[in-house]
Parts: C-alpha cells; sequence; structure tokens
C-alpha cells in the first residue's frame, strides 16, 4: 500500500472510530438518560446540543471520514492489493450513508426542534422516536465502517 494510501485509510479509521462512538454514546448514554426527563428539559438541552454539535472537532471527522475513506479506495484501483480495495469501497460506503443519514433525517429534526413554537410535548413527541431511529441506523453505518476499514488495515 502507499504511503497515501496508508495514510489515509489509518485516518479514515480514527475519524470513523471517532463518528462511530459520539452516535453510539448518544444510542446508549445521552438519549437513555434524556428519556427520563421531562419534556421541557428534553428539548432544551437537545437544542442546547444541536446548537454546539456544528463544530470543527465534530465536522472534521464527521466529513473526513469518507473523503479520506475515498482517497484510500483511490489509490488501490490500478494496484495488486484488490483484496482490500472491497473494504475500502465498504468503509466509504458506510461513511457516506452515516453523512447521508444525518443530512436527509437527523439534522432536519434538529432544525424543526430549534424553530419549534409547539409545546415542549409536541415539539419532543413530533422529534425523539424519529431522531433515535435514525441515530441508531448511523450508529451502526458507522461503525461498519470502522470495522470494513480497519479491516483493510490489516489486509493491506
Amino acid at each position: 500500500m502507499s504511503p497515501l494510501g496508508t495514510g489515509a485509510l489509518l485516518a479514515a479509521t480514527v475519524t470513523g472510530g471517532l463518528v462511530a462512538g459520539l452516535f453510539t454514546g448518544f444510542a446508549y448514554g445521552v438519549m437513555p438518560a434524556l428519556r427520563r426527563v421531562d419534556d421541557a428539559t428534553f428539548v432544551r438541552v437537545m437544542r442546547r446540543i444541536n446548537e454546539v454539535i456544528p463544530n470543527p472537532w465534530f465536522l472534521l471527522p464527521f466529513l473526513g471520514t469518507p473523503v479520506c475513506a475515498a482517497v484510500a479506495a483511490a489509490t488501490h484501483l490500478n494496484t495488486e492489493g484488490q483484496t482490500v480495495l472491497p473494504w475500502l469501497l465498504g468503509g466509504f460506503a458506510l461513511s457516506l450513508t452515516t453523512v447521508v443519514v444525518t443530512g436527509v433525517v437527523n439534522v432536519p429534526l434538529n432544525n424543526a426542534l430549534a424553530a419549534t413554537g409547539e409545546s415542549a410535548t409536541a415539539a419532543r413527541r413530533a422529534f425523539e422516536r424519529r431522531w433515535n431511529r435514525a441515530n441508531v441506523l448511523r450508529s451502526v453505518t458507522a461503525t461498519a465502517a470502522v470495522a470494513c476499514l480497519a479491516w483493510g488495515l490489516t489486509l493491506g
């Protein structure tokens, strides 16, 4: 594997792990804790989280994972390491799916929660279940991406 391919694959694996850890931590820690609070507290906390999460510390690994996975895959298109390529493409596709789920489901729900003038109960009802389902999906896709990328490292 070329130095560029190795570096990109390592970066994709590490950044993917950060993303998977964040989303999975929400799935088994943050959201179950928030399930136990009243509606007004739930809405207030989720709004604050959604205000601070789109920052460079999140966005760099979140967007960097599919970019680095694509670079790693591209370095294997015309090489003898074709056994690695399917795993890199899988990691790329899964990390890209994570970004798409976030952009299509979670972000619009976050924006709707921020803009709602409804009661906290109605706002929570419109948000929580759908957001959690999408978060679990992106936790699975992000974790599977890391598994593919890590396997690619072992084969490379």
